[in-house]
């Protein structure tokens, strides 16, 4: 399946979740729509092959009726009755491959269909969005919810759809046979609805509590899988596996909570059902004392009432896993239907950056109820020109690399490229330009040379060489026999925090950026080695916009301009030389720092 299919199926099953306006039902509807010829042939099928479970009722009171006549034709029917039941029985075989087989498939795209969407969405969702929400549950929703869906799907076209031309087919043969028996019949209902109304609102309340306890326990697992070498350095490892074992009982009393509603649900139910067959066996055979029926039309009767009762029953025990599917519908849409979304639709492309960047009377604060962050702050960057920016933690030094990044959007001011507002530009072709190098290094399940060419479709091997010389990692590569094709581990593990950042270092050069954003881009490395890749840095920085964030103000004496940023604004700026010697702001975080 090609690229631009995969985009017009994933669109398709967002749209759906938009449409269906958080109303679970009538968003499946919509994500079946596509599947719709599949589906209504495997309910075609699945009525052929399930033709036996009705048909035998019919035989075996035709046989017991022409037995209790005993006429010289008797012998001739029950061939034939028998006959045609086996043809029936023997053609299950290959109608039930058919049907499952159409069923399946739709169900099985239909759950790569939700897992696709939701993949691209959180590729579109806006990094703000990621600030307030736990990872962990978004892959709750990815793995958890999405079989529930899946298993809502496969239980529409297995039980449900068994049971609804159960009752179908059941109804319609009593009613052609007698319309007193049926009458009988149809006061089964009223006692299913209203058992399915008395329990479902407590059903799903339960559902939703247990659904985002899970949500919370994937999280705070994924928390403590990340903190695992922080806690034993602290020696706290009984303190964090009892707050994981309080959260654990907490899933499991929601659960059990769960279990003995669905539990007290189905034991009623049965009962009430079991207790209308009785009902129904001593009807029937009034009436075939009374010569109304045959006596073979008991078992009949009684075997139809036993479906229609079992049929019930069987559609009360699902409404908790219909409860739990739909809930995950609901889970699934609070993603896809997220209006905090990256949207590039309709703006225009830039193929070329020169980097000049402006800073227009920007306002920005990451909550309304709080002092802003960024308060008018003016600045403009020459394309070619690095700058620093320095302060006190939280001054907002960042949120002006993601100001520029296009990551965070100013709620007052604007932040323009080469005169351009970012808000009004396609972004990702904006950022094709851009190389980031983060304070921690983010390296992916792969190898050296996967990590490093990472963002770069084509590169030759000898740029290759020239990068990892620059970036200083031939002693890396030599540690290892396999050399850029060794595997690294998870998050990096079997590397360094040094060496993990100078791969980092070296995917920026790969990219040829345009504007180069170093956000403490040397702060996990030591001394020998800092000073090794100071000269890569200033090899990679020359002709690019840079834009460095620095705690360690010794190594940005070379920027062009430094900017102090406090109090919401530009405190002053200039070169390191021309700051030391006005004695001001930067002047005391340097003297901080001797």
């Amino acid at each position: 399946m090609n690229k631009q299919t995969n985009l017009e199926r994933d669109q398709r099953t967002i749209a759906a979740f938009v449409r269906g306006g958080g109303h679970p039902i009538l968003t499946m509807s919509l994500l079946f729509r596509d599947y719709l010829g599949g589906l209504l042939g495997s309910v075609f099928f699945f009525t052929l092959k399930h033709s036996p479970t009705w048909i035998i009722p019919i035989v075996t009171a035709n046989i017991i009726n022409e037995v209790t006549r005993g006429d010289a034709n008797t012998p001739r029917s029950i061939l034939i009755n028998v006959a045609a039941l086996m043809v029936v029985l023997v053609l299950n075989i290959p109608l039930n491959y058919i049907h499952t087989w159409l069923y399946a498939k739709a169900v099985r795209e239909i759950e790569c269909d939700l897992r696709s969407a939701l993949v691209r969405k959180m590729q579109q969702l806006s990094i703000s969005y990621y600030s307030r929400t736990q990872s962990g549950r978004l892959q709750s929703k990815i793995i958890r919810d999405v079989e529930q869906v899946q298993t809502l799907s496969a239980q529409i076209f297995i039980s449900i759809l068994s049971i609804l031309t159960g009752l179908v087919v059941s109804f319609a043969v009593v009613i052609t046979r007698s319309l007193e028996v049926f009458l009988f019949f149809v006061l089964t209902i009223p006692a299913a609805v209203f058992l399915v109304v008395l329990f479902r609102s407590r059903i799903q309340e339960d559902n939703r509590q247990f659904r985002r306890e899970v949500e919370e326990t994937s999280a705070q697992v994924m928390e403590m899988v990340e903190m695992i070498p922080v806690t034993r350095a602290h020696a706290r490892e009984d303190q964090e596996t009892a707050r994981m074992e309080a959260q654990l009982r907490r899933v499991a009393q929601k659960g059990l909570r769960l279990d003995m509603v669905q539990t007290y649900f189905g034991s009623i139910s049965w009962v009430v059902f079991q207790v209308f067959q009785v009902l129904c066996l001593g009807f029937t055979a009034w009436m075939a004392f009374g010569g109304r029926i045959g006596i073979g039309d008991i078992t009949l009767y009684q075997t139809y009432f036993s479906s229609i009762v079992g049929q019930i029953a069987n559609l009360v025990t699902l409404i908790p896993i219909i409860a739990k599917g739909l809930e995950s519908v609901t889970s699934i849409g609070d993603v896809l239907r997220e209006a905090d979304v990256e949207d590039n639709r309709g703006k225009p492309v830039l193929t070329e950056v020169r980097g000049a960047i402006r800073y227009e009377g920007v306002c920005f604060s990451y909550d309304d109820n709080e002092p802003p962050i960024l308060q008018n702050f003016n600045l403009d960057i020459r394309p070619g020109e690095t700058v620093a920016f320095v302060g006190g933690s939280g001054s907002g030094k960042t949120t002006l690399i993601n100001l520029a990044i296009g990551f965070l959007h100013p709620q007052k001011g604007r932040v323009l490229v080469d005169g351009q507002d970012l808000a009004k530009i396609n972004l990702n072709s904006y950022r094709q330009h851009i190389s980031v190098v983060p304070q921690q290094s983010t390296l992916f399940t792969g190898t050296i040379r996967e990590n490093i060419t990472y963002g770069s479709d084509e590169i030759s091997e000898e740029r290759l060489q020239q990068i990892i010389h620059a970036t200083h990692l031939e002693d890396v590569i030599d540690r290892f026999p396999k050399g850029l094709d060794t595997p690294i581990s998870e998050h990096g593990a079997n590397l360094s925090g040094g060496q993990r950042q100078r791969i980092s270092i070296a995917r920026a050069f790969v990219r040829d950026p345009r504007i180069l954003v170093l956000d403490e881009a040397t702060s996990a490395l030591d001394l020998a080695s800092e000073r090794q890749i100071q000269s890569a840095l200033q090899e990679l920085t020359k002709g690019r916009t840079t834009l460095i964030v620095a705690h360690r103000l010794s190594t940005i004496r070379n920027a062009d301009r430094i900017a102090v940023i406090g109090q919401g604004g530009l405190l002053e700026c200039g070169s390191y030389q021309e700051l030391m010697a006005k004695k001001g702001a930067f002047y005391e975080l340097q003297s901080l720092q001797n």
